[in-house]
């Protein structure tokens, strides 16, 4: 019972992030409409969000076990729900990049804190590997959740701001996530059997962590992953607008399908990897999604003025793409999951911020270049740039799994 409340705890901390988090790609498109920004000027909330997510994880990893992991969420909870608050009643382009910087904050705090705990409650690689993508599957439900909320508050009217009303409904469910995290028994550390380092060496020691060949193989395969899922996710909602001509909210609905996607993927990832090993299946999804990519994007045209844009007669062209999550949606838990695995648990804290660091520049990354591409090329061009970094991550991953196997192979021969 202990462990379903922790569990149900985490979860709802990851729901109400995964809200907040990916709400971006719909907040760029309604600040382009509201607030008469360009998409270059927009697209700076990713790194809003994103390097607030990797300063801060890569200032306090070391720290947030010495406050307790539940102190940690429950502060980055109290963070955003106050952001929340303010957000419709200051209503401004500025206090949207302070809410993002603000959430990216609290969700460095929550997310070292989640993973550190997944450590304490799975007692076999598998297990951890299938908590993780149960954990990262109710995140994408979370995504999946916010497409459909932003959008009920969303007309057609350009330039109202009553979509910022959403903010109101969301403070609401942070302070609910609060009690269930302050009921849930979370114990403060990773190990109690294992002592804490001081703050400055374990901050010392996620710097020598990061050097290690096969901690930088694997920093990499998270970046280009989180460059693609961000670059596709934060621009689906304005290349749904911009490129096919879909109406403002159902651009925003029909992106939900991506996170449809993604979480299906992770839900069913996390059965499937009870009885497959992870390399080969990841190399299956990764050639999926670079087909689907080339497969897909020719059929994105423009509607005529004549089509239906109603949700239920919706071309297939803005149906198909977005399941291209179905594909991709196993590769970040589990190469976390793989790499998490590999070291003893007193170092997931300093780990989870290379992790979040890492994630947070990928995403940075991928948001601002498709965003540059989609202004100056076009919506197409810049989907089928991220073809590039989806072919690389092949090559990541087989020096990843070939690290992993020198590291166990090194481990047994000292033994």
């Amino acid at each position: 019972m202990s462990r379903l409340l922790i569990i149900l705890a985490i979860s709802a901390s990851y729901f109400i992030f995964a809200v907040l988090l990916n709400s971006v790609g719909t907040v760029i498109l309604q600040s382009i409409n509201s607030f008469e920004v360009t998409k270059i000027q927009a697209s700076t909330l990713e790194g809003y969000k994103d390097l607030s997510i990797a300063i801060v994880s890569f200032l306090i990893a070391s720290f947030v076990p010495k406050i307790g992991y539940k102190m940690a969420i429950i502060i980055g909870l109290i963070i955003v729900g106050l952001l929340c608050l303010f957000t419709p009643w200051i209503a401004s382009f500025w206090f949207i990049k302070v809410l993002f910087a603000g959430v990216g904050t609290a969700f460095a705090l929550v997310k070292i804190s989640v993973y550190a705990i997944i450590g304490q409650l799975s007692r076999t690689v598998k297990e951890h590997t299938s908590l993780m993508n149960i954990v990262e599957g109710i995140f994408m439900l979370g995504v999946l959740s916010g497409y459909w909320i932003f959008s009920v508050y969303i007309n057609e009217d350009v330039s109202s701001l009553t979509w910022l009303n959403v903010y109101y409904l969301l403070a609401v469910l942070v302070m609910a996530t609060i009690v269930a995290v302050i009921i849930a028994p979370v114990s403060t550390h990773a190990d109690a059997s294992e002592p804490l380092p001081e703050t400055v060496d374990g901050f010392a020691a996620m710097l020598k962590l990061a050097w290690q060949p096969i901690v930088l193989v694997f920093v990499i395969s998270i970046f280009l992953y989180v460059l693609i899922e961000q670059g596709i996710g934060t621009w689906l909602p304005t290349f749904n607008r911009e490129v096919i001509g879909l109406p403002v909210s159902l651009s925003v609905q029909i992106t939900s399908l991506f996170a449809v996607a993604l979480a299906v993927g992770r839900l069913l990832a996390g059965a499937v990897l009870r009885y497959v090993h992870w390399y080969p299946f990841l190399n299956t999804c990764v050639i999926l999604m670079a087909s689907f990519m080339l497969l897909t994007l020719p059929l994105a045209q423009p509607l005529d003025s004549s089509d239906s844009t109603t949700l239920s007669q919706l071309p297939v062209s803005a149906m198909l793409l977005p399941f291209i999550g179905l594909f991709m949606a196993p590769i970040y838990p589990v190469i976390n999951s793989a790499m998490l695995s590999a070291l003893p648990k007193n170092k997931h804290a300093s780990m989870t911020g290379l992790i979040v660091v890492f994630s947070a520049l990928g995403g940075t990354t991928g948001s601002i270049i498709t965003g540059a591409v989609f202004e100056h090329f076009g919506g197409q061009n810049a989907f089928y740039l991220l073809v590039l970094p989806i072919v690389t991550i092949l090559f990541t991953l087989a020096l990843f799994r070939k690290s992993i196997l020198n590291l166990t192979e090194g481990t047994l021969n000292a033994a």
